[in-house]
């Protein structure tokens, strides 16, 4: 009895095997889930406070002339005008942040099957909500505390761009 295996024999076992999950990517979409989390919690606080947000900061800028000049830029007219602008427009703006958590949500998912259209997929979802709130809120939206918003989405295009050498699908 011969007990050693023909090289097509390997050669079929290996092509059936589906490769095994980098790390680095294993992290990234556990992190997205988490992300998308958060932003369809988001999206929903963001709605259903919209209107209360924009009467505190009505009612905070009687106590500007108190506040230190850093205050002041956060919370001056043109925050007031974001706030308004956010509040006017919070339906659109929640369909198309929960819209674009979906596609991240589903892209991750593709993703973790190494498939280079889940990539897609997730920029998409990534941007989406970005370009729905320059349209509806305007360039204002890059002051303040709304950077670190941009700051999450550059940070994860750049550390996805990095393991999509992965997605072979």
């Amino acid at each position: 009895m011969n007990n050693t295996n023909s090289t097509s024999d390997v050669l079929e076992f290996a092509q059936g095997q589906k490769p095994a999950l980098p790390s680095g990517l294993n992290i990234l979409t556990i992190l997205t889930f988490i992300g998308c989390g958060l932003g369809f919690i988001g999206a929903f606080w963001t709605y259903f406070n919209a209107e209360k947000s924009y009467k505190d900061l009505v009612d905070a800028q009687s106590k500007l002339t108190e506040a230190p000049a850093w205050a002041k830029n956060m919370m001056g007219p043109d925050m007031l005008e974001l706030s308004r602008k956010s509040m006017e427009n919070k339906t659109p703006i929640m369909l198309l942040t929960i819209v674009g958590v979906s596609l991240c949500l589903y892209g991750a998912l593709e993703m973790r099957k190494l498939k280079k259209q889940g990539f897609i997929l997730w920029l998409v979802g990534e941007l989406l909500p970005v370009v729905g709130g320059i349209l509806f809120i305007g360039a204002g939206m890059f002051k303040g505390f709304a950077l670190i918003g941009i700051a999450f989405p550059v940070i994860f295009i750049i550390l996805y761009l990095m393991q999509k050498k992965h997605l072979i699908y």
